[in-house]
């Protein structure tokens, strides 16, 4: 194919990820982070300025802010909620198929010593350190950040919530 056309090959609406590391890996959702919430926030001041200024319906705009701060809490705690049990079922399910794959044992003994943070901190592991990580960290009671601040060749998770 001429040079001139290469370009048609690569995807048209799928942008190169960059390479993810320890001190990138966190990712946001702009929608949630930085429009909900700080349209929230908004809410909340306003009404707490009305309730301030506004002696003769203080309550009404109390009650107002209050309901404003429970939806922010209930929408925080669902959004998290769902996505990381959902997440955290399914790394722990590719951490087993990879520990099998790798090994040909089981990962179950192993997950069974070690805490939720290090299972999820493994993840970032790839195949060449995952077996060896996974045994020291039982041995050596490293933290998921100590998992993650030891992997050399960071496996990045671009599909994780």
């Amino acid at each position: 194919m001429p040079p001139q056309l290469q370009h048609l090959l690569k995807p048209l609406n799928k942008p190169m990820a960059k390479e993810q590391n320890y001190n990138n890996h966190i990712r946001y959702y702009p929608p949630h982070h930085f429009v909900f919430y700080p349209v929230m926030l908004a809410l909340m001041g306003w009404c707490a300025f009305n309730a301030w200024h506004n002696e003769h319906d203080k309550a009404l705009w109390i009650t107002i802010g209050a309901g404003f701060g429970c939806l922010t809490w209930l929408a925080w705690m669902l959004r998290q909620h769902y996505a990381l049990v959902l997440q955290n079922r399914t790394v722990v399910l590719e951490l087993r198929y990879r520990y099998l794959a790798i090994t040909g044992n089981r990962f179950e003994p192993i997950e069974q010593q070690l805490t939720d943070g290090q299972l999820y901190a493994l993840r970032f592991a790839p195949d060449e350190e995952f077996a060896a990580l996974a045994q020291r960290a039982v041995t050596e009671n490293l933290s998921g950040d100590a998992i993650k601040k030891s992997i050399k060749n960071w496996k990045a998770d671009h599909r994780r919530v």
